[in-house]
């Protein structure tokens, strides 16, 4: 049992020793690819996604040194044909770029130092099959597989370690590459040698202009997940069951954590902040804490135009339409703003709605990291906005009409420059802006029917909270009494009938020719 040559089973059975939910099904993926001309698999999601996990998962499964029938016996996989065919079969050669980085005297080193450390396990176990001299992974692991006729199994984690840590290092990245093609060219070599290989990081696979890197892989992403769609996180099922058998609440869990969409699994959850809520017995910010805002920061600031109206428009609850296209899977080829959202959802900051092609902030946790990446730019007027939001709740709730409207009318007058003043989505946007914080207590609802019409904003309470409802008509050149006559007109009902004793009403109408802003609160 090696450190890189077959790892053993060790990492996975800590994994299970803890609240562990199924994914092996990923097993049977990978089984169905070995040894076909899809057997290079490359699946990238965020930080805190369960990368580590999956890939100390396979190598247990794979790892011919180890036993593990036990540790996957009852699992998903058990159950499935490809189980005993595969099952400690093959040589595993497992690589954390990231400790290889964080062991190397400088990075410079990384690429030497993986083909040299993993040649000399090689040689402890094969001797009489490796050049006394041999420094090219490659080419030691098919004088192995060509003599003794045994096949490895390549597991990667965090692949794209040195294109983040080394960004501006060209010369390394190019090296970094070269090795990895030379494992995975293709040909009767890498047929002979290759039985499959999987590969995790945060970022696809880097393109040069329109192709990629390395050509011969299939990629699974953020962006297009496909069948892998359901190993990405937590599904809403896995979830719930969870919440079940801990006694925590689902309702909070998805305010929190929910967010992430795809076509085959709808809601996706960010694993580890579920894991910790249930671990911890409370639901607050752990992904994002796990994080510096100055990353986020550094990106939501840079100088594309369009970019920061787009922020602050999801800011405000809205999504803004994306073209992923550009993108060259990388942190510093960026050419306009579609490129920083683009990579803003492979670091699952934002979710990527496909159908539409449209991003949005995902979560409650998330959008705290904006909160306090926005409060730390020169964003001042929107840094002030999300920080007063806590007052101007308390003052919509406790009828203070002035202050609500002088609040309202400085968060219009500050996202001026970021987005269209005269319009009814910016007014709109805007409000929400200025209610950011509220969304921990309210679940924030455009266009909610209503009875005879359609609120324009709703701000339903949500559980363990004795907040009163909140209904938010919105007016142009008219008059704040027309909008509260409007909400009363409607005749609420459907969802916001059983509020009714506690609902409070929010007349706002903005005089485009003056750009005041005026507000009625009654309650209902």
């Amino acid at each position: 049992m090696g450190i890189y040559l077959n790892p053993g089973n060790r990492g996975f059975q800590t994994i299970l020793n803890g609240i562990y939910v199924d994914k092996t099904g990923l097993i049977d993926f990978v089984n169905r690819t070995i040894n076909t001309p899809q057997k290079l698999t490359s699946f990238s999601r965020p930080r805190r996604f369960g990368k580590s996990f999956a890939a100390k998962m396979l190598c247990a499964y794979y790892d011919k040194s180890c036993d593990s029938r036990a540790l996957f016996e009852g699992l998903e996989i058990s159950g499935k044909d490809s189980f005993d065919k595969h099952l400690n079969k093959y040589d595993v050669i497992y690589l954390d770029i990231t400790r290889f980085i964080s062991t190397a005297v400088s990075v410079k080193d990384v690429v030497g130092n993986i083909q040299k450390n993993v040649i000399e396990e090689l040689k402890e176990d094969y001797p009489s099959y490796i050049k006394e001299h041999e420094s090219v992974l490659a080419d030691a692991l098919f004088a192995i597989s060509h003599k003794t006729g045994n096949q490895f199994i390549i597991v990667i984690d965090e692949w794209d370690a040195i294109f983040r840590e080394a960004k501006n290092d060209d010369a390394l990245q190019k090296e970094y590459i070269q090795l990895l093609r030379g494992l995975f060219k293709g040909g009767t070599a890498t047929d002979e040698t290759i039985a499959a290989a999987y590969m995790t990081g945060i970022l696809p696979i880097k393109k040069y202009g329109t192709e990629s890197a390395l050509t011969d892989f299939r990629e699974y992403s953020m962006i297009t997940p496909k069948r892998l769609a359901e190993y990405i996180g937590f599904t809403e099922g896995e979830v719930k069951h969870l919440c079940d058998e801990y006694g925590m609440s689902f309702e909070e869990m998805q305010l929190w954590y929910d967010g992430y969409l795809f076509s085959r699994v709808n809601h996706v959850y960010s694993p580890s902040s579920v894991m910790n809520a249930i671990l911890e017995e409370e639901i607050q910010n752990y992904w994002t804490a796990s994080e510096t805002y100055e990353s986020l920061k550094k990106y939501i600031e840079m100088d594309f135009d369009g970019l920061k109206g787009a922020i602050v428009r999801m800011l405000g609850g809205e999504s803004v339409r994306v073209k992923i296209s550009t993108f060259q899977n990388d942190i510093i080829s960026f050419k306009n703003k579609d490129d920083v959202l683009t990579l803003l959802i492979h670091l699952g900051y934002l979710t990527y709605d496909s159908a539409a092609e449209k991003v949005s902030i995902p979560n409650l946790e998330v959008a705290g990291a904006f909160g306090d990446a926005v409060r730390n730019t020169n964003w001042e007027y929107v840094a002030a906005a999300i920080q007063d939001s806590d007052d101007l709740l308390e003052a919509t709730i406790g009828g203070n009409s002035e202050k609500v409207a002088a609040a309202l009318e400085k968060t219009h007058e500050s996202v001026a420059s970021a987005l269209e003043y005269n319009n009814e989505a910016s007014l709109s946007a805007a409000v929400i802006l200025a209610y950011y914080t509220a969304r921990r207590y309210y679940e924030i609802v455009h266009e909610l029917p209503a009875g005879k019409g359609f609120a324009d904003l709703a701000f339903l309470p949500r559980r363990n909270t004795d907040f009163p409802a909140l209904v938010v008509e919105l007016k142009y050149d008219k008059d704040a009494d027309t909008a509260i006559k409007q909400i009363r007109e409607k005749r609420y009902d459907g969802r916001l009938k059983q509020y009714f004793g506690n609902l409070t009403m929010v007349g706002i109408n903005y005089d485009k020719s003056t750009r005041e802003h005026t507000c009625i609160i009654e309650r209902a």
